[in-house]
Formats: structure tokens, sequence, C-alpha cells
């Protein structure tokens, strides 16, 4: 078992990159090894390699757990794996369940991992004897039955390794020295994530040594970016993201040049997955994301064309696992670093999505040529892979958006083609969308198939893994959109009982609010009464401004749908209705269900601020930490809401505490990332503003020092509440409502001049107001 390492050694470990290694790095990227002209575009026409995907497996104490994954391994018709081998592991439960795997005729790649205080001392002669009487028992045991040796275990991550440089080189020109005697294949040098300064300089200095591996490893990791098909900002920042256009395609097309160019054509991905918490922090159904990711990570991959190999991390594991071990723990030392063993018993283990995912994935693209992508880096990524006597089409969309399938290809070819969902099972009719859960769209018999010459990659939005139902695009009567529903039949329920033509008018005794938009109730779908908004009036400039956004109501639509899958609560949309070819921005509608709440945060905070210190039973500092609470999972959840008024936010109370829901959503933005500080005072001091100045404090001081990080409330974070204060008093000075009553004072004026001179200053004014 490898050792864990203390504080004090990990902080006492030289970095890797020193002088010498920088200028190499330097040199190799001056002469373009970070640069390849469309390297983000996957180029087609190769094969997919028959054993292309692989798992990371461990052994457990109980034996038993031993033909439990090698009947999974077979479940998945998967061949090739890795296990992980430390000091003591020979005789242990790893060498045990190794031998069962090469009986079982599996493709090993063997992942030697030393304990991080061996790895630590490998400067000195007795940890260089140690490893290498270790490595000659490997060899004597398994040497002759594994494809491969890999040597190294994120060496660039030295407080997990252990490993200084030249602590690394001694371990390699042993192991290397070791397997060559005995002919065995030497994989490494095990890099983690996308570091191509790593890769550059190691590969440089091996072969200066004449040590180069036969396989290049390097764990391809996209999980900091959240999405595999987005451009990585990590590289130089946001900014700079869309115009290096690093995304996973082109991260892996690089690691294969850097190879290439050192001579090394094999290139390999050990490990690489998403754990569950990460996933977490902003998204729900995290366990739907993580199948998600894998299905679009390997497919990715595979397009690429880069890889003899690519290995999900561990089978078996209640973090990142294929499989949850029942265990709810994880060691100290990361996995990715030394798989060492399962966990939890046998009787707790339970199949996650992702098992069948890359189940489906390995049916559909195992030994298939890549015919290349239709689309992709747009939004939308369609791949396309001849197998056998069949097409098979892998289309999917980033987070959160859906595009419709009769938009993208010609009815006839729709009828005459196969759909299956990201874990292989059929979808029948119920495939009217691809969304960011991958569609496999098979046609048998062909040679080729194709979007539609006026396909459309157009995307709305919509939250993929809902649990009410399933989407169906509207097109009825000149009005277009998109409802949710349970089934078929619902869904024309909907449309016929909600159609913006056959909605009752409002009127005074229906109406919620008449301003900018009227919103009112209506009736539902079995005497359910719902609530309808629609546009009354747009401003002259937004006419121009918003010519291009979507409407009013897609716009409430979408971040309906941004909300749910961020488990923050809003009303549950169930359609939205656009009328084709309108201009005026006005014939839209957006119809969600109503809410039941008990009242408003700006009732309560009016109550406040006029001295009360409860409102209907809910005392002050209740209010302030239960609503710091949401805003902060809010906030954290990438959501910066830019209207958040009071009457926003509806509060019901229930035991043990209180819920909110957001309404009026459709100015939010969303983020992968959480909001940053200066968006989350925005938010704050339009929420707070109704709050006597003591409550206002309070309630941020909470959600202050509530954060990951908590802070204090300094008079840095005060100063955005001081101009809110002042714009909205010039607002209420020189704002609409004033310069109405001014107007009105206008006509007033006898003096015709001094009326005219007046009437120009305040149109003036009117019209700076109304742009801002």
């Amino acid at each position: 078992m490898t050792g864990l390492p203390r504080k004090s050694e990990a902080a006492n470990i030289p970095s890797m990159v020193d002088g010498r290694f920088l200028l190499k790095t330097i040199k190799h990227t001056l002469k373009g090894g970070l640069l390849l002209r469309k390297g983000h575009i996957p180029q087609a026409g190769h094969v997919v390699p028959e054993n292309f995907l692989g798992v990371g497996v461990a052994a457990s104490d109980d034996a038993r757990v031993d033909d439990y994954i090698i009947n999974h391994l077979h479940e998945l018709n998967i061949k090739s794996v890795r296990i992980d081998l430390s000091y003591g592991d020979v005789t242990g439960n790893a060498g045990r369940l190794l031998r069962k795997l090469i009986a079982e005729d599996f493709d090993v790649l063997l992942h030697l991992v030393q304990p991080f205080d061996q790895a630590h001392q490998m400067e000195t002669k007795d940890a260089q004897d140690t490893w290498q009487q270790f490595l000659i028992e490997v060899c004597e045991h398994f040497g002759s039955d594994v494809s491969a040796i890999e040597i190294g275990t994120t060496i660039n991550r030295r407080r997990w390794a252990g490993y200084s440089k030249p602590g690394f080189f001694a371990a390699w020109k042993i192991a290397y020295t070791e397997l060559k005697a005995r002919g065995i294949t030497i994989a490494g040098p095990n890099i983690s994530d996308f570091e191509p300064f790593y890769s550059f300089g190691l590969l440089d200095e091996l072969g200066s040594m004449s040590m180069l591996p036969d396989i290049h490893t390097n764990n391809l990791f996209t999980e900091r970016v959240s999405e595999s098909e987005r451009y990585d900002h990590r590289v130089l920042g946001f900014k700079w993201a869309k115009l290096l256009k690093y995304n996973l395609v082109k991260k892996a097309r690089l690691m294969r040049k850097a190879g290439d160019e050192n001579g090394v054509s094999r290139f390999v991905s050990p490990a690489a997955f998403w754990t569950l918490p990460r996933i977490e922090r902003v998204l729900v159904e995290k366990e739907q994301k993580q199948a998600d990711y894998l299905s679009r990570y390997f497919v990715l991959l595979a397009a690429s064309g880069s890889l003899e190999k690519a290995f999900w991390g561990p089978l078996l594991c209640a973090r990142e696992g294929l499989i949850d071990d029942g265990s709810e723990q994880y060691p100290k030392l990361e996995r990715i670093t030394h798989y060492a063993s399962v966990i939890g018993p046998l009787e707790s283990f339970r199949a996650r999505p992702s098992f069948y995912a890359l189940k489906q994935v390995i049916a559909a693209i195992s030994g298939a040529e890549y015919k290349g992508a239709l689309a992709t880096t747009k939004n939308i990524e369609i791949h396309a892979f001849k197998k056998d006597d069949s097409v098979v089409h892998i289309a999917w969309t980033i987070n959160g958006k859906a595009c419709d399938l009769a938009n993208l290809y010609d009815e006839s070819d729709l009828q005459k083609a196969e759909f299956k969902n990201r874990d292989g099972h059929d979808l029948g009719s119920s495939a009217h969308f691809v969304n960011e859960s991958p569609m496999f769209l098979l046609w048998e018999g062909v040679d080729e198939m194709t979007l539609s010459a006026d396909h459309n990659l157009t995307t709305t939005s919509l939250f993929a893994h809902t649990g009410y139902g399933q989407y169906f695009p509207i097109n009825e009567n000149g009005w277009v959109g998109m409802l949710c529903a349970q089934d078929d039949m619902h869904a024309e329920a909907i449309v016929k009982q909600l159609h913006p033509d056959l909605l009752p008018a409002y009127t005074k005794e229906n109406t919620f609010r008449k301003a900018r938009n009227i919103i009112w109730r209506v009736p539902g779908v079995n005497d359910e009464e719902v609530v309808a908004k629609k546009p009354l009036k747009v401003a002259v400039q937004k006419l121009i401004v918003d010519r291009f956004k979507p409407s009013k109501a897609r716009r409430s639509w979408n971040a309906a749908a941004e909300l749910s899958r961020r488990n923050i609560s809003t009303a549950r949309a169930i359609a939205y209705f656009e009328k084709s070819g309108d201009k005026s921005m006005l014939e839209n509608v957006f119809i969600c269900e109503k809410v039941d709440h008990d009242f408003n945060i700006r009732d309560m905070f009016n109550a406040l601020r006029e001295g009360a210190n409860s409102y209907q039973g809910v005392a002050e500092e209740t209010i302030y930490r239960a609503l710091s609470e949401f805003l902060q999972q809010m906030h954290a959840r990438g959501v910066f809401f830019r209207d958040l008024a009071g009457g926003n936010i509806l509060v019901k109370k229930r035991k043990p505490g209180l819920t909110f829901t957001l309404i009026d959503i459709n100015r939010a933005r969303f983020y992968n990332h959480p909001v940053s500080m200066p968006k989350r005072l925005s938010d704050l001091t339009r929420i707070t503003y109704k709050l006597h100045p003591e409550g206002r404090d309070r309630f941020v001081e909470i959600y202050l020092s509530g954060m990951r990080k908590s802070k204090n409330f300094t008079f840095t974070y005060k100063v955005p509440f001081y101009l809110y204060d002042f714009k909205v008093s010039m607002k209420r000075k020189f704002g609409r409502k004033a310069i109405k009553r001014l107007f009105k004072k206008i006509n007033e004026i006898n003096n015709p001049v001094k009326a005219v001179v007046i009437f120009i200053f305040v149109t003036a004014l009117t019209l700076s107001i109304g742009f801002e």
C-alpha cells in the first residue's frame, strides 16, 4: 500500500520544473508545439480500435468481489483494464485479482505505484534498491502476461506522488533497464491533466537519455472545464479560450503530436473521470450528468483519432466509480494517483447510469470507422461512425440546450432511423429533441447519412433529466414553441387548452400584475389553475436592442430550465408559444404552474422596515438566515438573477423551515461556475433595498460569513450598496414617474417659451434614462 504524504513532506518536494526543464518547454513551444491548424476539429477516416475503451479495477478484502468485477467487465464487453500494484501487493489482494484477470485473457495495463515515502526518498540508494527489487518481483510474476507496465503516477502532482525531479528520473532509469531487459512494453510517465509543458519537457529529457517509453501516457481530464466540448478557460482565461480553441479534441491531438515529434507514436489516456461532488456544486442529478459526460468524452476521444486506448478511472468507487461501492468513503490519497482497493461491501454495490452509458458507447463505436463531424463546436455535436453495414450518428448539445430533430434531418430519413438513448434504450416515438444526454441514431444498410440541406442548428433550453415528463415541439396555427408533458395525449391536451388563440382574456379578477407584462391566471389541463405571462408593451429602443434576442416567453422558458437543472426552485414551466414572423415582440406567451406561497420577501422586508421584528410568525433572524442560505446556493450554482427584487422571491412556510421560489426570471444569467463577487453584490443590493440599514447590514453579514470562504462586510463590500441607494434616489427624482409628473406641470405652464425649453430638457432626459 502507498503511504500517505505528510503536509510538511509534500511542501518540501522541489518542483519538476527547473531552469533546464523550462528552457526545453519554451523551445518546444516557440517551435509551434501548441499550434495545430484546425486542431479543434476532428479529422475523419480512421478506425476506432476494438479495445479502445477501458476501465480501472481494484481488489477488495472479499475475494467474491473479484468475480463481481470480472462479470461486470464481461457485461460491458470490455477487454482493456488497468490495475495498480504497489509494494506488498504481488502476494496480496491486488495480485489475486490480477491473476484472475490474466486467466480471463484481459488486456492488462499494469500500473506500478511507489509509496509516497519511498518516492520521496528515491534519490537515496536504499529506496532505489527497494524499487528495483519490487520491479524484479513484478516482472517475474506478471511481466510476460500483461500488455504493458506503466511507470510514473501523476508526477506533476508532487503532493500526491512524492517525486522530486532527480528522484523520478532515478525511478524511471531503473524501471526502464529492468523492463527493456525482459522485452516488456513500458508506458509512462503518467502526467495528469492537460499540462503540455510537462509533456514537452519530460519527453525531451527522456529522449536525451535514450529512455523514451513505448507508450506515452497522460490522464486527459476535462472535469474542471465541466464539458469536454468547451474550450479550456484554464489555459489563459475565459477571454482567450475561444481564440485558442483548446477543447478535448485539440488537446488529444496536441499530446499525440508531442509524442510523435519525440518518436513515441502510441498514446494512451490511462485514467479520467468526473467526481460526483464536483458536478453537484452546480447541477442536480449528478449521476445522470456523470453518465452524460462519460459518453460525450469517449466519443470525442474516439473522434480525435489520437489515442490507442482511453480508460475511465475506477470501476468501483463511491465518488467517481461506474459502480457505487456503497461505502460513502474516499481515501486520503487521490485515486487518480493510486486506486488501491474497493472499500464497500459486496451487498452494497449498485451500478450507476455511467455504467450503462459506457456499455452503449462501447457497442456503438468499437471497431467502427469515424466518418466525421456533421456538427461540432457550435453548441451541438453530431459525429458519424460506420460499423458493419450501418451508419451511427451520435448527437448531443452542450448542457441545458436542445435542438429539434426536425430541424436537423429530412423527415424521410428520420422515419428510417432507429433511436436509442444514452444508455442504449429504444426511444421510439419519444425522440423529438437532441439534448445534453447523447442520442444514438442508427440507419441500417446505408453507407452514408447527412443532415438536411436546410438544417438549422439553433438551440433552445430544457432540463433533460426533469423526471416530470418529456418535451414536445409546438407548431400549431402559426405558433411555434415547446412544452413539457407526460405523453403524447397530455401534450395534445396542453396545446388545445393553452394555445394563445384560445386563452381567456385577462380581467381585474384574474390578473396578478399588469405593467410592461400582463400576468394572469388561466385554467389548465385537468382543472389545474396555471399562470400565463405575455408582454403588453415594448420600449422603442428595445425594438432595436432586443431585435435579435429570444422572445420574453422563450427567455422565461430557458431560465426555468436552467434554474431547474441547478435545483433552484421556480415555477415549473409548462409551455411557451411564439407567433411566427412576429415583429412587434408582443406575440409570445409563457405558461407555468401557479406557485403556492404565503408571502413574498418584499412584504416581509417592508414590515421589518416599519418596525416589526417578525412577519406572519417568521422571526427577523430566521428569514435572514434562511434567505441568505438560499441565495448562497443560487450564486454557488452559477445563477446571477439580475432582477432580485423582493416581489420576485415567494416564501412558503413549511416544517422544519422556509422554502423560496423565484419568479419573473427571464433576465437571469447562468454560468458553469460560481457567480463572481461583484455580481453577487449586485443581486444583494436589490434584494436588501427595502430593508432598514441595520437589517441590511445583518443580512449581508450572514450571507458573507456563510460563503465557502467566509468574508466580513467591510467598506469595500458596502460601496455597491451606497451606489445603488444613490442610483435609486436619482431615479425617483428624475426617473420615468418623475418625468411624467413634470410633463403634467409643463401643460400647466402659461409661458410658451419656458414650456418648450423644459419640454426639450425633459425629453432628452427621458431618452437617456430609457437607454440605460
